[in-house]
């Protein structure tokens, strides 16, 4: 068993929401493994339902990502984009970033260097 291997049926994920205006970060922390992906679908499903399509995954915290949460990435980021909203992400670390170039995820999101990039991206409809 590798160093960077989660403990089996261990859920150590976390996804917390914060609102900048009409904006909404997503503070991914932990593990998003098989284990972990019903809880992002939840929280970015829940939002959309909030009519919040908004959305800014900063994935700074986010210790490792399996298939399967490479998987959830591309699923939540295709229910935002169907409800015409916008998700972007910062805080790419290296393994993170590694992963999403050797899956060509990187093509699909739109990565920014920090939060405040990325809040000034975003259409300003006041």
């Amino acid at each position: 068993m590798t160093a960077l291997a989660p403990e089996a049926g261990v859920v150590n994920f976390s996804a917390t929401i914060r609102n900048n205006g009409d904006v909404s970060i997503i503070d991914l922390a932990g593990q998003l493994t098989s284990f972990a992906s019903g809880a992002l679908r939840n929280t970015i499903g829940d939002l959309i339902k909030q009519g919040r399509k908004k959305i800014v995954l900063n994935v700074g915290d986010l210790a490792y990502l399996d298939s399967s949460g490479v998987g959830e990435l591309a699923n939540c980021y295709m229910s935002v984009i169907k409800q015409s909203g916008e998700m972007k992400v910062v805080g790419l670390t290296a393994k993170v970033e590694e992963i999403l170039k050797i899956t060509q995820l990187y093509r699909v999101f739109q990565e920014f260097q920090n939060e405040e990039a990325a809040l000034s991206s975003f259409p300003r409809h006041e």
